[in-house]
């Protein structure tokens, strides 16, 4: 018999993100390459919103948002990882409309 299936659903004000790959190395606004064995202090990511639970409201599936990946829980589905955490721990909410934004696009 085969093993059935279970859909994921986040409780409360929880959140599941997906980080977005870092890449090997950086560059700075100047040009100069950062290596990927360069570790900056506190440094934010930019993630992909892939689930979140009832009590959630200013963040939806789909929204990119950024946070410290440091200070999550990681979670590994079916080979893939993704970080769970309170929506009061994301900093910025990334969205393709929005009353009273920043100005700047992603």
């Amino acid at each position: 018999m085969a093993d059935p299936k279970f859909e994921i659903q986040m409780l409360h004000d929880r959140v599941m993100v997906k980080a977005d790959p870092e890449t090997e190395e950086r560059r700075s606004n100047a040009g100069i390459v950062i290596p990927a064995t360069v570790k900056m202090a506190n440094r934010l990511v930019w993630g992909e919103v892939c689930g979140v639970g009832a009590n959630a409201r200013a963040v939806k599936v789909g929204d990119k948002v950024l946070f410290n990946p440091e200070e999550q829980s990681e979670v590994d589905v079916q080979g893939q990882v993704y970080l769970v955490m309170r929506e009061r721990d994301l900093h910025a909410v990334a969205t393709p409309q929005t009353d009273h934004g920043t100005g700047l696009y992603l």
